[in-house]
């Protein structure tokens, strides 16, 4: 077997990978697959309260 046939029956391999990858990823191969599941939404829950806003502290400091 010489190089270049080796070289080609390589090279007949890998185009054949390649083809049977684009086929199977691309849209020719999603006909037979199943649709993928809807994600179910989760009811919205109301935001808690925000506490009330707090003002500075004043103290009564003796003099």
């Amino acid at each position: 077997m010489t190089s270049q046939s080796f070289a080609g029956l390589l090279g007949t391999i890998i185009a054949i990978v390649a083809l049977a990858a684009a086929v199977y990823y691309g849209p020719i191969g999603q006909f037979g697959k199943p649709p993928k599941p809807a994600p179910v939404a989760q009811p919205a829950e109301p935001a808690p309260a925000a506490p009330a806003p707090r003002g500075p502290v004043v103290r009564e400091v003796p003099n």
